[in-house]
């Protein structure tokens, strides 16, 4: 298995890039996870709220439709869009809270770009009364107006970014800044791999369950294991959740899929792993879109939880040991694949999901008879009919 050295480094990338600030404030936290981790009793009631709130364990379902349909592949979709709030988010933000409610925390703050994110953020903060501020960038605002609807009659206090894209990168910043305003009362819960050491771990250990049902629900289906695992990838936290339990397997293929936009020689992407170069961004070292003079460039993606320039750390670690493989959907292709899923299974995936789903098309050109593959279905596609619309 993957794990960070002390330092918080996978390989080069990663690490803990922050304010003074927040050095004291990321050190308790780490220690706090550290100890927390392998605490029988944290688990324990870790995994009674995944059951019993959210809703695990996700079924793992076999598409045959869609599997006839592709023709060299057997689908299985790890149906994560059935978990309360509607998406992975919520195995994430149960583990935090719990975190934070052990270290004394009373008001929680939390970025989102899609809204699935800050939804699960604003369901926890209600279970557990506590209070919640989300910030989002202005575009997102508009295109997630129906997340946006679902936070405030949570009880969240949802603040618009009206900053540089006015996306997720830019509701991030804003985030952060709030956290190095408020380090004595706070904690935020990032929503992706992404971020200060112990965040990229954090997040990546509480979405793990993904990928350890997948894996005990395939082998148990199948008697064997998968040929692939496809996931989409923005931040990366559901396709490292599937990822992770699958890593020691060496045969088992994993391949993310990105986000192409408007295509990849457009400059309207947000595919970090294929067309962007090392730096530092919200307080890690990985791969990320930049200019010539080192700037971070605006991204795009039909799908604004993909809309993000950056990717957390373990992904550039996997893409450079060649442990997975990274490509590109974009926009348009996203939404035929959208329609395919819906039409043939009878699931509307999210947009962000359905690039995964549209990189099946390729894929089944390139392998043999009978090869299997599981998708991780990160999200339902409730919160992109507004913006559907004005597509279809």
């Amino acid at each position: 298995m993957a794990y960070p050295d002390n330092q918080g480094h996978f390989g080069q990338y990663g690490g803990r890039y922050a304010p003074e600030t927040l050095m004291a404030v990321l050190t308790e936290l780490e220690k706090e996870f550290t100890r927390i981790r392998k605490n029988p009793a944290f688990n324990k009631e870790f995994s009674l709220y995944l059951q019993e709130y959210a809703g695990r364990p996700s079924n793992l379902y076999h598409a045959k439709r869609l599997s006839a349909h592709l023709k060299t592949l057997n689908v299985y979709l790890k149906r994560e869009d059935l978990l309360h709030t509607g998406a992975h988010k919520i195995n994430n933000t149960l583990g935090q809270i719990l975190v934070a409610r052990r270290m004394g925390k009373t008001r929680i703050i939390a970025e989102t770009g899609a809204g699935q994110h800050g939804v699960a953020t604003a369901t926890v903060c209600a279970l557990f009364g506590l209070k919640c501020v989300i910030y989002m960038g202005r575009e997102d605002l508009h295109r997630q107006a129906l997340n946006v609807l679902r936070m405030k009659l949570l009880g969240a206090d949802v603040r618009p970014v009206d900053s540089g894209s006015k996306t997720l990168k830019d509701a991030m910043n804003e985030a952060v800044r709030d956290w190095v305003a408020h380090p004595e009362d706070t904690f935020y819960i990032i929503g992706s791999v992404a971020g200060f050491h112990p965040y990229p771990l954090m997040v990546r250990e509480f979405q793990a369950v993904i990928g350890k049902e997948a894996r005990r629900q395939f082998l148990a289906k199948e008697r064997r294991l998968p040929d692939f695992l496809v996931a989409c990838v923005g931040g990366g936290s559901n396709a490292m959740g599937l990822f992770h339990a699958f890593y020691g397997d060496s045969k088992v293929q994993m391949i993310g899929v990105e986000a192409a936009g408007h295509g990849l020689a457009s400059g309207a992407h947000s595919a970090t792993l294929m067309k962007g170069r090392v730096g530092v961004l919200h307080g890690s070292k990985s791969m990320l879109l930049q200019n010539a003079d080192g700037q971070v460039q605006i991204a795009h993606s039909i799908a604004a939880g993909l809309d993000y320039p950056g990717v957390g750390p373990e992904h550039a670690y996997y893409k450079e040991t060649g442990r997975a493989r990274y490509v590109a959907v974009d926009d348009k292709s996203a939404v035929q694949a959208l329609k395919m899923l819906a039409r043939l299974e009878g699931i509307i995936p999210a947009l962000e999901t359905a690039h995964a789903i549209a990189y099946l098309n390729t894929l089944a050109k390139q392998v043999k008879k009978s090869s299997s593959v599981i998708v991780c279905l990160s999200g339902r596609g409730d919160k992109d009919m507004n913006q559907l619309a004005a597509l279809i």
